[in-house]
This record gives C-alpha cells, structure tokens and sequence, in this order.
C-alpha cells in the first residue's frame, strides 16, 4: 500500500449531500483492512516523534481513527462529541457552520492541566471542528501538540484557522 492506492480507496459521491457537491467517503477506506492498517501507522509515525500524553478523536470518525493511533502509542483517548451526548459535566465550543452555528463538547474531567494533547479526524475542511477541539482542549489547560487527519480538502482553507499548531494530512484535494 502506499498514499495513492490509499486514495483510491476513497470512494468520491457526487451530489451528496447536495447538488455541486462531490462528497469523499472514507467508510470504503475502513472496511478495507490493508488501507486501515495503512492509514492508522502512517498517522502514528507522525505521532510518534511528539510527546503526547492522550489522543482526542472528533466524533465519529476521530473515534476510530484516534482510538487505534491512542492504543498502539499507550495513550489515554477522550472522546470529543456532538452536543448532548455526554452523561457528565461538559465543556463546550461553538463553531460555524455554513448554515449556522454548532458545537462539540468534551467531559470536563477528560484533559488535565499541561497534558499533551494530539488532536486526530478523519478529514480538514473549513476547519471549524478542529478549532473548536483546539479551544476545549485548551480551556481545560492541555497543550495542543499536533492535529492529524486522513484527508484535507485543501482548497477550503482550513488549515488557516490552524496556523498556529503543526497540523499533517494523508490526502490533499486540492479542489473539489
């Protein structure tokens, strides 16, 4: 396997979930066992050079993505969700979307003061998710020490709202 067979196991959905849109669905990338494998020891490589102390993975996808990166490297994995699923105190950001706003939410308890923290996803678009992990992980006194992702759609710019942390990709689009 290397990066472009890795690509090829994105499957590209046109119109989806609206007309003008070509949707890049990872889920054909995940049932493949080789392109996982791939895919989760390339991000960890990137991981491995960074002392880190626990993983946050973005629902859901971060969730799978994050978990097997979290486990092969010995760190703790905290779960950053979408509003109302946590059964605990929560810390909250807000983030735009382009219909309106949103946010994500993290257990208070899930990061301590001057832990590492490697933020991981499977995609950068506009990056307002990401920002929005950065700043609960920061709220709660981590330090951000990278974000990873499996594909970037670069041409949405997302990495400027990120210009600040060292932030990697698998897969550049640069157009949609």
């Amino acid at each position: 396997m290397n990066m472009e067979e890795l690509r090829k196991c994105v499957t590209e959905i046109p119109d989806f979930p609206k007309k003008g849109v070509l949707f890049r669905d990872i889920t054909t990338l995940l049932k493949n066992g080789e392109a996982l494998k791939y895919a989760t020891e390339e991000m960890k490589k990137r991981c491995s050079n960074r002392k880190i102390d626990v993983i946050v993975g973005i629902e859901s996808r971060g969730f799978i993505l994050g978990g097997i990166i979290a486990y092969e490297l010995g760190v703790g994995f905290v779960p950053v969700r979408k509003k109302g699923k946590l059964p605990r105190e929560v810390v909250r950001a807000e983030y735009e979307l382009e219909y309106g706003k949103d946010h994500i939410e993290m257990h208070k308890d899930g990061i301590l003061g001057g832990q590492n923290v490697m933020i991981i996803d499977d995609l950068l678009a506009t990056g307002g998710t990401a920002e929005a992990a950065v700043r609960l992980v920061e709220s709660l006194g981590g330090r951000v020490v990278g974000l990873g992702f499996v594909m970037e759609l670069s041409y949405l710019k997302g990495r400027e709202k990120l210009k600040k942390y060292d932030v990697f990709s698998l897969i550049d689009y640069d157009s949609g």
